[in-house]
């Protein structure tokens, strides 16, 4: 407002001693209020400061910001019939109102030469504003998605934790319920039997509280500190794991026939696959003889097949089943290039895994 007041003010003072006084007095007025107005509707506060410069110099101000506020506001359209109306208004000032210090075609080339360049500053101010939006709009937007691609890399990472989390514990707990089962049924065993079983439930729920203290300790850490962690199991592994299976009283008879070791991600997912298989067998099947085979070669895929005899009808697991193990350890499997099958024939349950193995 400042920045028409003045130079209204200023021709207003111009026009003092014209026979158009009152009227010039009254358009400044108006011409103050429309310019006012362009801040919330610019071209109609510019088409009113407009009709004014038609009648008075002093509304020149005030129709040269508004073909401005247009042209910065606007469609460039718009803003053109807006500096097009400013152009003719003075055009029509100059004929009844004639500027003696000026000829009318100098006079002319003026008005065109201010209107056209209010036209293009104005527009270039538009561009300027609209690419700034723009700029704030993608950075707001990559940011988005840099936290969405962070919080999905957070969340699968603590989905393979969990995935851990499940076949850890539950080959761990299936041992401690073996052996709390068998103090259960056997309470005439020997003091010397009766202390070693509670030695190893005590021993297996000291490792599983430790192994989830660990988990959750990496759930709680920031995903730049989770590739620190222990490795995990992988088939070089396994002779401990059936040694696990065998001190819990599990029959397990396993048939190596790989001719070297195994890649570190096939070996993880494999170890998987015979930890589940070996936990399923103790759940469902206690006491049967479970049978672990091991076949393949680089560039072959990697053959893992568990069975075990089916229990008998109406039998009871010896620990709750939450269902979801054989459902994580295929998508496990899958997730690596492999393929999981489980079915049960001829009174035997079967569980038979294809992983990659590359050459």
């Amino acid at each position: 407002m400042l920045g028409v007041s003045a130079p209204t003010t200023m021709m207003l003072w111009g026009q003092v001693d014209g026979s158009f006084v009152g009227l010039d007095v009254v358009v400044a007025v108006v011409s103050l209020v429309a310019a006012l107005a362009q801040l919330w509707w610019p071209v109609s506060g510019a088409l009113v400061a407009t009709l004014l410069a038609a009648i008075s110099p002093v509304a020149t101000p005030a129709a040269t910001l508004g073909a401005l506020q247009a042209a910065q506001c606007g469609r460039f359209g718009v803003a053109g019939a807006v500096a097009a109306a400013g152009i003719a208004a003075h055009l029509v000032q100059a004929l009844w109102r004639p500027n003696s210090g000026i000829s009318f075609g100098w006079w002319l080339l003026l008005i065109c030469a201010a209107y056209g360049a209010l036209l293009g500053w104005g527009a270039l101010a538009r561009s300027r504003r609209a690419l700034l939006i723009s700029l704030r709009e993608r950075a707001r937007r990559a940011e988005t998605e840099q936290g969405r691609r962070i919080a999905e890399a957070r969340m699968a990472e603590r989905r393979k934790l969990a995935r851990e989390m499940h076949d850890v514990l539950a080959h761990r707990l299936s041992l401690v319920a073996t052996h709390a089962g068998a103090l259960e049924y056997r309470p005439d065993s020997s003091p010397d039997q009766l202390a070693r079983a509670a030695g190893v439930v005590r021993s297996g729920v000291h490792q599983a509280l430790e192994e989830l203290r660990q988990v959750i300790g990496l759930l709680r850490e920031e995903n730049d500190l989770l590739d620190e962690r222990e490795p995990w199991p992988t088939l070089a592994d396994l002779p401990d794991l059936i040694a696990e299976a065998c001190q819990a009283g599990q029959d397990v008879r396993i048939s190596d026939e790989l001719p070297g070791a195994v890649p570190p991600a096939t070996g993880r997912t494999g170890y998987r696959v015979v930890q589940e298989g070996l936990t399923n067998a103790r759940k469902h099947a206690p006491g049967q003889p479970v049978e672990v085979q091991l076949r393949g070669t680089p560039g072959t895929p990697l053959l893992i097949t568990i069975t075990n005899p089916m229990p008998p009808l109406g039998a009871a697991p010896t620990a709750p089943s939450s269902g979801i193990g054989l459902v994580g350890l295929t998508e496990r499997v899958r997730l690596d290039g492999g393929q999981l099958d489980h079915h049960s024939t001829d009174g035997r349950f079967r569980l038979h895994a294809r992983l990659p193995w590359p050459a």
